[in-house]
């Protein structure tokens, strides 16, 4: 028995341990986050659903989510407690994760129209220190002060975070199993 008891120390341990299967977020081939069970997920899925849900697990390329419902409510003595209502259980195939975030889609580009003013203020800079050199009479300083103001509002609005990073060219959602197949079949 004393003989055995070393051999069942070291043997048993990775007996009971069992992998699990996860989903990595790449960028350009590089790993930007992993996402496996007992971790929270915010994704936007293909039809425009928000999910902001915890992984209970990753199996044969679907991702079992647990949403929990929380509510505040108010005390006695006016401060609040939160309290969990319930909870959803949801599962998504991987590819039907279209961004990790929330991506909103709106009918005005914040974007492109900061584009254009960075592209018209530094037009306008431009004619201004023109005008400053050829004919110093007809040069308008709040002009200038303008139109270099409207090219760096431009410059920030155009450089705004979407707050969600896309699943596409630069990105990539790559599933990971780890747990042994029946009869060997590679996904």
């Amino acid at each position: 028995m004393q003989i055995l008891l070393p051999f069942f120390l070291f043997i048993s341990p990775s007996l009971l341990a069992q992998s699990a299967d996860f989903v990595i977020l790449k960028k350009k081939g590089k790993t930007i986050e992993t996402y496996y069970a007992g971790s929270n997920i915010a994704f936007t899925t293909i039809t425009g659903a928000y999910m902001d849900a915890r992984i209970n697990r990753i199996n044969k390329d679907t991702i079992y989510l647990q949403e929990f419902i929380i509510r505040y409510l108010p005390t006695t003595f006016g401060t609040y407690i939160i309290d969990t209502a319930g909870s959803y259980h949801h599962q998504y195939h991987y590819h039907q994760v279209a961004a990790i975030g929330r991506v909103e889609k709106s009918n005005f580009n914040v974007r492109g129209s900061g584009a254009a003013l960075l592209g018209g203020g530094i037009v306008l800079t431009i004619a201004s220190g023109v005008v400053y050199l050829v004919d110093r009479d007809k040069f308008s300083a709040p002009l200038l002060i303008a139109s270099a103001a409207l090219g760096t509002i431009g410059y920030f609005l155009s450089k705004g975070n979407r707050k969600g990073i896309v699943i596409g060219k630069k990105y990539k959602l790559n599933y990971i199993t780890v747990t042994p197949l029946p009869n060997n079949k590679v996904y």
